[in-house]
């Protein structure tokens, strides 16, 4: 049986191990001519030949979690006596894996997913090739949507925005810290992104504005040119007020306000959409309840990300092989909306329905035990955990912490 699989960064290059693993023929479409996904530097902005530019990644980036959990389940990253690495490391590993797994032989590189359509109990999937315009159009049994979610820009509304007259920029497009030397920049959202590129910024902008409403990041400490502001209330032609009621002046408007879910390749038949940032209609946040041939992969964050992805390829094609029977489809979509139900009534919005955090692993367990595969070593969510709160508490110094995993529970900071 043929499996399609979008993207060949992190979560795509897994899912077709396990394919592959399981007797399957993957076949892996990837917009670049290069494996890694958003870990993929490209100097572009904004979209080439008509295609958005994919990556969000800038120079001299350094990992804001510690290697030790970036890994996959049974294939770790090498050996490094720092805990929090470069960009360039994380790919170099990808191509690592790809190439341990014999994975290159399945890639279709220059390739642009213009249409997945269900069609006579198939999916239907028609391919663009960037580099010679050939369409192509191919049939799958199945579906496994891996193309990340840091690749299109969610903006906020700011009144009264369009009589700013310096300049707008989302983190998307952010490469250069140089693009701010002398600027006096609003930041809008402390996010783990706004929070730390506040302080790159910094190293080069006049002064920087850091406006949010997050709560428990009063304490937290920036370089001395960052000063933590509330909400915008709205802005002018050179600045804006806050709803404190203090106005400030500043060239560029910096939006770190995350990213959208977006699919553009699913039809309408799909099952799938998107509402508010949440996606439905999924079981266990990954397989597709109205067609089941279809998995997303990798929609959580906050989360040990390759692990969970490796986590979650398995538990779909457990489904997918037949070696378990999903249940009905009103209790896949009883399932999903007790789950729902139990967000809400933790007062979570529809926007973080994929946010995970510090429950991550009590969504490993679920999967692992629903489909009987093994479960993520604890020590995992334990480190991730304790990076996120390192981060927030030592914001200038975390990344000088070097961990060392001890067993499959326990973790030792060695510095």
């Amino acid at each position: 049986m043929n499996v399609c699989i979008i993207g060949a960064g992190t979560a795509g290059l897994c899912c077709a191990r396990h394919v592959k693993q399981q007797g399957l023929n993957p076949t892996i479409f990837e917009l670049s001519d290069k494996i890694g996904g958003t870990w993929v530097y490209n100097e572009k902005t904004g979209s080439v030949n008509g295609i958005d530019v994919h990556s969000s990644m800038y120079t001299n980036l350094r990992t804001n979690l510690p290697k030790e959990i970036m890994g996959f389940p049974d294939f770790e990253i090498g050996e490094n006596e720092k805990s929090y690495i470069k960009s360039e490391e994380i790919l170099d590993f990808l191509n690592q894996y790809a190439n341990h797994f014999q994975l290159r032989n399945h890639i279709r590189f220059n390739s642009y997913v213009i249409r997945i359509l269900e069609k006579c109990k198939k999916w239907q999937v028609l391919v663009k090739n960037v580099v010679t315009n050939q369409m192509e159009c191919q049939y799958f049994d199945y579906v496994m949507v891996a193309n990340g979610h840091y690749h299109t820009p969610n903006y906020v509304q700011l009144k009264n925005g369009h009589l700013f007259q310096g300049e707008y920029l989302h983190s998307h497009d952010f490469r250069h810290n140089e693009r701010f030397r002398d600027k006096t920049v609003l930041v809008i959202g402390a996010g783990p992104s706004g929070m730390d590129l506040s302080n790159i910024i910094s190293r080069s902008a006049k002064r920087v504005f850091l406006s949010h409403h997050l709560e428990g990041i009063e304490n937290t400490k920036f370089f001395e040119n960052v000063t933590q502001k509330p909400d915008v209330r709205e802005l002018d032609e050179a600045g804006g007020y806050f709803v404190d009621g203090s106005y400030e002046q500043f060239d560029t408007v910096f939006f770190c306000t995350g990213f959208k879910y977006a699919f553009p390749f699913l039809t309408v038949n799909s099952g799938i959409y998107v509402e508010d940032n949440y996606v439905q209609v999924l079981y266990k946040q990954c397989l597709n309840i109205k067609n089941p041939t279809m998995a997303l992969i990798g929609l959580p964050f906050y989360v040990c990300a390759a692990q969970m992805m490796d986590l979650q390829a398995r538990f779909v094609l457990s489904y997918f092989t037949g070696k378990n029977e999903l249940p009905s489809v009103e209790d896949l979509k009883l399932d999903t909306k007790n789950n729902m139900r139990k967000l809400w009534e933790k007062g979570c919005r529809k926007r973080h329905s994929h946010m995970l955090g510090s429950s991550q692993f009590d969504y490993f367990t679920e999967l692992a035990e629903t489909a009987n595969v093994k479960n993520i070593r604890p020590v995992m969510a334990k480190l991730h955990n304790e990076s996120s709160n390192c981060f927030n508490e030592n914001l200038l110094h975390f990344r000088e912490d070097i961990f060392r995993l001890v067993d499959d529970e326990t973790f030792v900071k060695i510095n």
